[in-house]
């Protein structure tokens, strides 16, 4: 039988809020043995969509992203705020994105960034029946250009490595499964 990890003591290293903490901890194993000085990192949790549209189309994101150094395709995320839902967040970031609501959600789940050092969770929706209501107003500091394709187009970029980040391709992998 799997036994959990005891933590016995935990260290902040650095801290920059809101955005993380990296930290290390000791940590006791089942079998007695202690790990001094195991990683881990808290990060914001956070929000993605995969936007339907009438057609069975979708929206993606074209932009640059520092954090993979190049243009890549990526889907409506963002940031939850304190206290903010993680649908009530999802619904935010569609609107502020893309200028679309969508009457119907179907959450694909809350999945961990990183399994061995914590970091913050991914909360994944469809919104189903999106439909633009107004102008995008991210507020972001990068330009984008936002692309209605087919949904299967978004998965043939997905497949062909056009999307970079790890959230939006798990996204867009879930959504396909959800919808068979």
């Amino acid at each position: 039988m799997i036994k959990p990890w005891r933590i016995l003591e935990r260290r902040v290293l650095l801290e920059r809020p809101p955005w993380f903490t990296v930290g290390e901890q000791d940590v006791e194993l089942p079998d007695g043995e202690v790990l001094r000085g195991y990683n881990w990192i808290t990060m914001r949790s956070f929000a993605i969509v995969v936007p339907l549209l009438d057609g069975d189309r979708t929206i993606l994101a074209r932009s640059y992203k520092l954090g993979v150094n190049a243009i890549s395709l990526s889907l409506p995320a963002g940031y939850l705020e304190d206290g903010e839902e993680p649908l009530d967040g999802a619904k935010r970031e569609l609107r502020e994105e893309t200028g679309h609501e969508a009457p119907d959600w179907v959450p694909l789940g809350r999945y961990v960034v990183d399994g061995n050092y914590g970091s913050g969770y991914m909360h994944a929706f469809i919104a189903k029946g999106a439909a633009k209501v107004c102008e995008p107003n991210s507020g972001d500091h990068e330009e984008q250009e936002l692309l209605v394709m087919p949904f299967q187009d978004a998965l043939a970029k997905l497949r062909a490595g056009e999307v970079a980040q790890l959230s939006s391709a798990a996204a867009l992998g879930l959504a396909a499964l959800s919808l068979g």
